[in-house]
């Protein structure tokens, strides 16, 4: 019982916190997406000014009042004469849309024109209203200890907050936001395609013996995984830009073949070849995991009928592999979806509704506006994924999975020459892009100074507004480190809860975590930037601009991989030796520490490993909320590359790719070397292992 109540209790914890740092943040965005702002009404601003003078002392007030009366222009006494009159039922009897020496005079004439009543009606109305119009901000500012902060907000700003479909309007009336939305659709539908195929074809090569260097191209295709993503674009520019090595100094300098100022690779077809590459690796992990589960018995039928090699693999492997091809298709379908990047970087002219977002942000503050644009991002994703699901569950696509033992069939001469054709040219590709950013980062100005530097790496760029470089990779180390230990262990608590302790409502936690992983990261940057900027109201509380609002970013974005990595090891694991721990009277904590968590040591390993990786080369969400006291590296090598700072984008993408690589390798000695793997125990024997 005691141990059923304490399990209740961390579920309870457990529960509170994913809804305070997932669904809160996504909550947040979908209100701050339907709030409006609509002008305050004339009487009711008046109201509430004089509301604010009657808190003023009067003395305060009457010398407040006649500085603002003598400070007033020509121009804001005619703007506040036409406020008067209209406050007083009265005509403004002049165009207001005239020149300002026109209205000045007409307004004159008109104050003239009055009767005497009217006279005096007019002198006390104008002092208010000269407040109205132009100095109750000031007044807000005196006064505001005594207002809500939402009366302060409404006199600042003379606009009230409501909800409506404004911002959602705005999408379908504004051209800008249709053309960013179509380019959006259009690329992300050709990458994810070209993406599919070209993993499909290398995953079938490495899986069956197509390809004559397997391991050099797994190891090849998945090596944009521990870089950041904006790497691929500008060392494509760096390649094939204006001032590329190959289109500049080869084709143009060298043959004379083309101008590279207007045969580049800038525009639509640098997106696609950015994204391809950059989203490859999530592509072929999903087919090369479904290709070598496949029943080989299937095919081994097929060939023994009679069926031709290409017969085999258009109405046999293709068919069977269509649930893999659908779920590669979608992942990467969303990645580029939300990818405003390499759009940025290398796709001058092209706006896409990720880099739309990116801009109302960060360049005109509109958060309602981008919160809707949030929405409509996840409207085609979401369709997607649900137009995929529907197709999955009216086909069957079921074999005894890997019991058929590995595929003997030879694949033919020629696909074995072409599949190494297209391994030899990605490899080729990707090498040369890699090879090009650590070229650049020894150089002075690429394209044109070549002189050999290491400014780069020992000393900020002055050309840059924000200081990046070296620093902000030590920053981005700092809270990735942080944050990654604390969501392998979470995680695990999640799968531990929901495999083992199963309280009520545990299908709903594992729910929540799993929701970053098929929303796009944008929306939760933005989620956290609304929301902890002034949580609850409680300005005291806010973490906006902190270190510690990217590692919690950071940690509950990536919680997905160690629950459903748990989930799946937990699954297959008896559950007698932790249930023989709790009938000895060991407490569910005590029970989690020193049983479950010792045989999900690899598992605790990935998920650290993971949250780790996507924490340092992330950039969709963090770009919300990096500051200028805490700057991250993926951030930094996104702002130089866009303002063409390459020398340093270079130099900060290297030192990153050599930190992930060797913590990755680490990792790889903790679970490999006997000596290192003491630190985390081996897993315990079950009973039915023990009696196996």
């Amino acid at each position: 019982m005691r141990s059923r109540l304490a399990g209740g209790l961390i579920a309870l914890a457990t529960a509170g916190l994913l809804t305070l740092f997932i669904l809160v943040p996504l909550g947040a965005v979908l209100l701050e997406s339907v709030a409006v702002s609509a002008p305050v009404p004339p009487a009711e601003m008046r109201a509430l000014v004089l509301r604010c003078l009657g808190f003023v002392e009067p003395n305060r007030r009457a010398e407040l009042v006649q500085r603002w009366l003598s400070q007033a222009t020509d121009r804001q006494r005619t703007e506040v004469t036409a406020a008067t009159l209209e406050a007083l039922g009265l005509p403004v009897p002049w165009n207001r849309k005239a020149a300002f020496d026109e209205q000045i005079a007409a307004a004159q004439a008109a104050v003239a024109g009055l009767d005497p009543a009217e006279r005096q009606a007019f002198q006390v109305e104008y002092q208010i209203q000269t407040v109205v119009v132009h100095r109750r901000i000031p007044l807000a500012f005196q006064v505001r200890d005594h207002l809500s902060p939402i009366e302060f907000e409404t006199i600042r700003s003379g606009q009230r907050r409501g909800l409506g479909w404004d911002h959602y309007a705005s999408f379908l009336s504004e051209n800008r936001f249709l053309r960013a939305g179509r380019n959006s659709l259009v690329l992300s539908l050709v990458s994810s395609g070209l993406a599919v195929v070209l993993a499909y074809a290398l995953a079938f090569g490495v899986h069956r013996g197509g390809i004559r260097f397997p391991t050099v191209t797994r190891l090849t295709v998945l090596l944009p995984l521990v870089s950041p993503p904006v790497i691929m674009a500008f060392a494509a520019v760096l390649l094939f830009g204006r001032r590329g090595l190959v289109t500049k100094g080869v084709l143009q300098d060298m043959l004379g073949l083309i101008n590279a100022e207007t045969t580049n690779l800038y525009g639509m077809g640098g997106v696609v070849l950015a994204q391809v590459l950059c989203y490859l690796p999530h592509a072929y992990i999903v087919l090369e995991n479904v290709l070598a589960q496949e029943d080989a018995r299937v095919e081994e039928a097929a060939a023994s009928q009679g069926a031709t090699a290409w017969q085999i693999f258009c109405n046999v492997t293709v068919p069977l592999t269509l649930p893999g091809i659908a779920r590669a298709f979608l992942l990467v379908f969303i990645q580029c979806m939300t990818d405003f990047g390499n759009p940025l970087v290398i796709g001058r002219g092209v706006p896409v509704l990720a880099g739309v977002i990116y801009d109302e942000i960060l360049g005109f503050q509109n958060k309602p506006l981008a919160a809707a644009l949030c929405v409509w991002l996840v409207v085609p994703t979401l369709t997607a994924y649900l137009v995929f699901e529907r197709l999955g569950r009216r086909r069957r696509y079921t074999t005894a999975a890997g019991s058929g033992g590995r595929l003997e069939l030879p694949v033919p001469r020629a696909a074995r020459a072409a599949l190494s054709t297209v391994a030899v040219m990605l490899l080729l590709l990707i090498a040369s892009l890699y090879s090009v950013v650590v070229f650049g980062s020894f150089v002075r100005v690429w394209g044109i100074d070549w002189t050999p530097t290491l400014d780069h790496y020992l000393r900020v760029d002055p050309g840059l507004a924000q200081e990046f470089g070296l620093p902000s990779v030590w920053t981005s180390v700092r809270i990735a480190g942080l944050a990654a230990p604390l969501g392998g262990l979470f995680s695990l608590v999640i799968a531990y809860l929901v495999e083992r302790v199963r309280p009520p409502g545990k299908s709903a936690i594992a729910f929540v975590a799993l929701l970053p992983a098929v929303l796009p990261g944008v929306i939760l940057g933005i989620g956290y930037l609304v929301f902890f900027n002034n949580p609850f109201g409680v300005t005291r509380l806010a973490l906006t601009g902190t270190a510690a609002i990217l590692v919690i970013n950071i940690f509950f974005a990536n919680l997905y991989v160690g629950v459903l990595a748990g989930r799946a090891l937990l699954q297959r694991l008896d559950p007698a030796i932790e249930e023989a721990a709790e009938a000895l009277g060991a407490s569910v904590l005590q029970t989690f520490a020193l049983v479950t968590l010792p045989m999900l040591r690899r598992v605790f390993l990935l998920a650290t490993l993971y949250v780790f990786v996507h924490g340092i080369t992330t950039l969709s969400a963090v770009i919300f909320l990096v500051s200028p006291a805490v700057k991250l590296a993926s951030v930094g090598i996104f702002l130089a590359a866009e303002s063409a700072h390459y020398g340093l984008a270079c130099a900060t993408s290297a030192v990153v790719v050599v930190i992930v690589l060797a913590v990755m390798g680490l990792g790889w000695l903790v679970e490999r070397r006997p000596a290192l793997s003491r630190l985390v125990p081996e897993p315990a024997a079950t009973p039915a292992a023990q009696t196996a």
